[in-house]
């Protein structure tokens, strides 16, 4: 990962990047003030250089102009838009990808730089992000990024917290890019014992199958049967001194899906590797929560399993009896996710009685039906809580969009021979998945969301902040969403 440092004074360096904004009808771009260059003559270089670059000052925009001889050598000019958190923040990956044969870069910032800092760090540090197992062809050389402000002291905690969220997020991309080769549920709850080692305020638990049977957690095991690679539960838990506030984040876990005896066609395999994106979003927020000492206690639940087609997996027509008691009946082994979902969902309501509940899930591929590639679907019946949470997301970056719970959909939920049909065949697909994962909320129907993120797990392109393959999607929003609990 870039090293990002705040610098100020008459540094000299090799390459300097200042920023640009749109301007008026008579000048398509314009110099941002900043934090004073190593010389007056380069910024008034930059301004007569304007003209002919043809920038228009959007974000991401980036020039390069060649100076032989003088210093610095190198000068970029690199457009921020409007200058909001977003803009910088996809100059910032803008500038990681065109400057990645440069060494070392300096960018000038705004004296105000708090908002510009925040998304220009973000932006660089997941803009360069590459997940690669393979040894050939060079990798970035990009090292090392000095920020130029007036006060760097100022501004450390915003790099700081930067800093934590984009490392955060960069765990749940690697976790979800990893081959299911490697990945299984046993594997993940090593990966989250190993992040969560250092810090004795962070408490874990794993349950096993041998568990998972005597307390009754039956769709995790229904899911889990088929593979020779057993379920597992993490339970991860972030208990700071003082917190009034308890949130249970709930993220699925399914590590491979291959339908299960529903299987799936191949082009719809190939990449649910990333079924499992939710459980790590949910596993990185936690770990950034502790990392950044919020002040609101954190439960992760990730209720791991590989979907795979063997002599012992479930099948379609089975009966699960979830925990707690309430009884589904399934007739698709490849809408496995709100199975494990609802397991962990029950016991957070029935053990850990908090005051919030939040699921993530790449539950349904009706999400990018009805929303595309780039937002994720919010269900919940509170206001306060869904405004919050949409909030935090937009400022972070993402996105999402709230959908509704519709009542008249519920009747598909019914079974002849079971509480419920987790599996119907009517209704917009991704309305009734919430309406099944809202059966298990018990008393905390009221202050529960879903957040369906199939679509935006994953990018096929890349667009800002995003490169090809996992996004870390709601790792941002969920830290942001969190620091607001205090």
């Amino acid at each position: 990962m870039l090293a990002i440092r705040l610098v100020s004074g008459s540094v000299r360096p090799d390459s300097l990047v200042l920023p640009v904004r749109p301007g008026g009808p008579d000048s398509p771009a314009v110099l941002v003030p900043t934090a004073a260059p190593s010389a007056d003559d380069v910024r008034a270089e930059a301004g007569a250089l304007l003209p002919a670059a043809r920038l228009t000052g959007a974000a991401g925009e980036v020039r390069e102009h060649l100076r032989p001889g003088a210093a610095p050598n190198r000068l970029w000019l690199l457009g921020v838009g409007a200058g909001d958190e977003q803009d910088w923040r996809v100059a910032g990956a803008a500038l990681a990808r065109a400057a990645k044969d440069e060494t070392q870069i300096t960018i000038a910032l705004p004296d105000d730089a708090g908002t510009a800092l925040r998304g220009l760090a973000e932006g660089l540090l997941l803009g360069s992000y590459r997940y690669r197992l393979t040894e050939a062809g060079a990798r970035p050389s990009l090292a090392g990024v000095d920020l130029l402000v007036t006060d760097p002291q100022a501004h450390a905690d915003t790099l700081a917290a930067a800093r934590t969220t984009a490392e955060m997020t960069v765990l749940a991309r690697d976790l979800t890019n990893t081959p299911s080769s490697t990945k299984h549920p046993e594997w993940f709850a090593d990966q989250v014992a190993a992040a969560a080692a250092d810090r004795s305020d962070l408490h874990l638990r794993v349950r096993e199958p041998r568990e998972l049977a005597a307390e009754g957690f039956g769709g995790l095991l229904a899911v889990g049967g088929g593979s020779a690679r057993g379920p597992r539960l993490v339970e991860l838990d972030w208990r700071p001194a003082g917190a009034r506030t308890h949130v249970v984040l709930v993220g699925k876990g399914i590590t491979f899906d291959t339908g299960g005896i529903s299987i799936k066609p191949v082009p719809a395999m190939k990449l649910m590797r990333k079924d499992m994106a939710g459980a790590a979003a949910v596993v990185a927020a936690t770990l950034g929560a502790a990392a950044l000492g919020l002040p609101v206690r954190v439960t992760t639940l990730a209720p791991l399993a590989e979907n795979m087609v063997s002599g012992s997996a479930f099948r379609p027509g089975d009966i699960i009896r979830h925990y707690g008691g309430l009884t589904s009946e399934s007739t698709n082994s490849d809408a496995e996710g709100r199975l494990v979902l609802a397991d962990a969902m029950a016991y957070a309501v029935r053990e850990l009685k908090p005051d919030l509940l939040v699921d993530l899930a790449t539950l349904t591929g009706a999400n990018a039906v009805a929303l595309g590639k780039r937002h994720a679907a919010l269900y919940s019946e509170n206001d306060d809580l869904a405004a919050g949470l949409l909030a935090a997301i937009s400022a972070a970056g993402e996105r999402a969009w709230r959908m509704p719970l519709a009542d008249d959909y519920v009747e598909y939920l019914a079974s002849d021979i079971a509480d419920l049909h987790s599996s119907p065949a009517r209704g917009a697909g991704s309305v009734v998945a919430a309406l099944f994962l809202r059966e298990f909320t018990g008393d905390l129907r009221d202050r529960w969301a879903h957040l369906d993120m199939s679509a935006p797990s994953w990018s096929d392109d890349v667009h800002g902040e995003l490169v090809k393959g996992a996004t870390g999607w709601g790792v941002r929003g969920l830290l942001r969403w969190l620091g607001t609990l205090g």
